[in-house]
Formats: structure tokens, C-alpha cells, sequence
């Protein structure tokens, strides 16, 4: 049964362009990984500053192994370094300008059920 992972980041409007140039310049970086099978970044439009990052995984071990994984420990120690020499904190995603995201928090979930389109 797979697993969905949804990270829950809070952006301010004035970083919303930013996290998103972040994304795409992470392609890559998890779609290798063994178990994985989908990856979506979901911008908000309702006025929240809550960006979704949706990812599902054939199984919890499979999340677990790529959060444990070198590719995983190189992109977010890059990602803190550059927070860190922008704004004195080591959290965050950066490249320059300190996190993009105030905060964030994992929802899990188990798919019970799915449809695809009929052919």
C-alpha cells in the first residue's frame, strides 16, 4: 500500500516565487530514489501561505530509507549552509537568501483508494 507524505510549508507572499525557483532547480534529486513514485509542489490559491509538497512512496521503509540516503543529507545541508551564510540561522532551504519557508510540518497518510482516468 503506498504512503503519501505531505509537507506543509508556510511561505509569505514576498518568498512564493523563490521556493518555487528552489523546486525546480531540485529536479532530480528525489525521483531516483528507490520506492518513489510521485512528486508535486501544490501552490496555494485561496489566499493561505501554505504550500503543499506532495510526495507518495511505495512504502513507509522506502520514505524512511531516502530520508536516511546521502542524496537526501547533501540537498538539505546545501539548502542550510546557504540559509546560514544569508541570515545567520541554519535551518531552512536556501541559495542565497535564508529559508524560503517560516515553517513546516509532515503530514502521512496511507492510500486507501485511487482512480486513474479510463482509457
Amino acid at each position: 500500500m503506498s504512503v503519501v507524505k505531505i509537507n506543509v510549508l508556510t511561505v509569505p507572499a514576498a518568498m512564493r516565487e523563490e521556493l518555487e525557483r528552489r523546486f525546480a532547480g531540485r529536479a532530480g534529486m528525489v525521483e531516483s530514489a528507490d520506492g518513489f513514485e510521485w512528486f508535486e509542489l501544490l501552490r496555494p490559491v485561496d489566499g493561505t501561505e501554505r504550500y503543499l509538497v506532495y510526495t507518495r512512496w511505495r512504502s513507509e521503509e522506502d520514505f524512511e530509507a531516502w530520508q536516511r540516503s546521502q542524496e537526501f543529507a547533501r540537498g538539505h545541508a546545501r539548502a542550510a549552509a546557504d540559509a546560514e551564510g544569508a541570515s545567520g540561522h541554519g535551518h531552512g532551504h536556501g541559495h542565497g537568501q535564508g529559508p524560503a519557508a517560516s515553517g513546516s510540518e509532515l503530514w502521512t497518510f496511507e492510500v486507501v483508494e485511487s482512480a486513474t482516468p479510463k482509457a
